[in-house]
């Protein structure tokens, strides 16, 4: 802390003082304490609710004197376990109201990851699966405990045992270095909250969900083809062997599309709901905007829809629930091929010396992603024919099954964004290095997946 704020932190103390010693309680009967003594102070829940109160305004507070110097304010004014409390409640009921404001536990994690300090991420991290004790596990979609299981992954195992005790202390004994540094790391997560814009709500709040568990046997194939593909690109993005990688790749495209396209007809035949929702995917900086076109490209393939969120750092990929889980593993695949392909691609200056590697690399990215696109949309038309040919064999007389199902997703899947996004606007993405634009497109041709075999339905 400053000397000038130590300063002012004196003055104020003196002051506060004086004011306690000064000021007088009513002295003679009056219209609100009717008979002659103290007034009684607030009860105990009047209490707690002042204390949160007063850590919310403290958080959202921009003066100089910064969460350190809030912090030692407020446990001035009350050093007890009932700010604990109150720091813990203000907490919760803040994580509460942006998951009402449309915010879903892996997307505030991405969000900290990018603007606050490591311990404030952490600490927001766990109070996020404190949270999320408060729900029955029936009452919770499965696609939002499993994001919070994904981050309960990276908390220390004691805040997943530990009942009775308050989170803020227990972070004071783990990981600050004192009750005033956790109460400031408090103070910046709810600043942070607090500055966080509403979403586009994609899943039912937890404790208000009304999903249908799939039958374990659906649920079953699903996670067992999923885990199938997770091995096969983790293994083509490793090998060193182009040959290798494509090959690995082929195979796990291959048994993405099949599985994709027939998932879709038995949807169909039993009734069920296409199951249309969307999916936030964090992209990195730098060139995030390039990389954006690279999801845009991927989904677009997929007959899924994206809206991309600059500003934040996000875009929202809409379509069919199995789809989606297949273009977020496509994605990130194509993400580390491209930027290992980039960085092999060097650094780029004019003859004079002055740096180009900004802009080309920018440009190949954008080329990078745009030429996928177009091998992923050849992919689309032979894997769908293909399939749709398989089914006429089975049933020669009957009028394509395929087709008309995906057609119907599609309609779905238009339905769901425009209700979403009703204001989306186009916008394209800037690239000016013919190096890197010829650098990128030559770097996805050698992108490992195969094309009669590709995750494009």
């Amino acid at each position: 802390m400053s000397t000038r704020n130590r300063e002012k932190r004196a003055a104020k103390q003196k002051a506060r003082r004086r004011a306690d010693r000064v000021a007088p309680g009513p002295a003679a009967p009056g219209p609100e304490f009717p008979f002659a003594f103290t007034p009684p102070g607030p009860d105990r829940a009047q209490r707690q609710e002042q204390l949160i109160g007063d850590v919310l305004r403290f958080a959202m507070c921009r003066c100089d004197e910064g969460p350190d110097g809030h912090a030692q304010d407020l446990l001035e004014r009350s050093p007890g376990r009932e700010l604990d409390t109150a720091a813990d409640l203000a907490v919760a009921r803040t994580i509460r109201r942006i998951w009402e404001a449309g915010w879903m536990p892996l997307d505030v994690v991405e969000f900290a990851r990018r603007r606050v300090p490591t311990a404030v991420g952490d600490y927001l991290t766990e109070a996020i699966v404190v949270e999320s004790r408060r729900y029955a596990a029936a009452m919770v979609h499965p696609r939002w405990r499993t994001s919070v299981d994904v981050i309960s992954a990276t908390v220390d195992p004691a805040v997943l045992s530990e009942t009775g005790s308050a989170h803020v202390r227990l972070w004071a004994e783990r990981a600050a270095d004192d009750r005033e540094s956790a109460l400031a790391t408090v103070l910046q997560a709810l600043g942070l909250l607090g500055t966080l814009p509403r979403l586009e709500r994609l899943l039912p709040l937890p404790g208000e969900s009304r999903h249908r568990v799939a039958a374990p046997d659906v649920g079953e194939v699903d996670q067992k083809a999923l885990a199938k593909v997770r091995g096969l690109l983790a293994k083509a993005e490793s090998t060193e062997f182009p040959d290798e990688a494509e090959a690995l790749s082929a195979k796990a495209q291959e048994l993405m599309s099949r599985y994709s396209l027939h998932q879709a007809v038995l949807d169909h035949d039993s009734g069920r709901d296409p199951g249309v929702s969307g999916r936030r995917l964090w992209i990195d900086a730098p060139y995030a905007d390039a990389k954006a076109l690279l999801v845009q490209s991927v989904a677009t393939a997929n007959r899924a829809r994206t809206v991309w969120s600059s500003g934040l750092g996000f875009a929202t990929v809409i379509g069919a629930e199995v789809d989606l889980d297949s273009i977020e593993l496509l994605v990130t695949s194509l993400l580390v091929q491209a930027n290992r392909a980039m960085l092999a691609a060097g650094r780029h200056t004019t003859r004079t010396g002055t740096s180009r590697t900004r802009s080309f690399r920018q440009s190949f990215v954008v080329a990078y992603a745009t030429r996928i696109g177009e091998r992923l949309e050849s992919a689309t038309s032979s894997a769908t024919e293909e399939v749709d040919a398989e089914m006429r064999h089975v049933e020669p007389e009957a009028d394509s099954r395929l087709l008309p199902v995906l057609a119907a997703r599609a309609d779905a899947t238009q339905e769901l964004t425009d209700r979403l996004f009703p204001e989306m606007v186009q916008r394209g993405v800037s690239a000016s290095n013919r190096a890197g634009l010829a650098a990128g497109r030559a770097a996805a041709d050698q992108a490992q997946f195969d094309v009669r075999g590709a995750v494009a339905r």
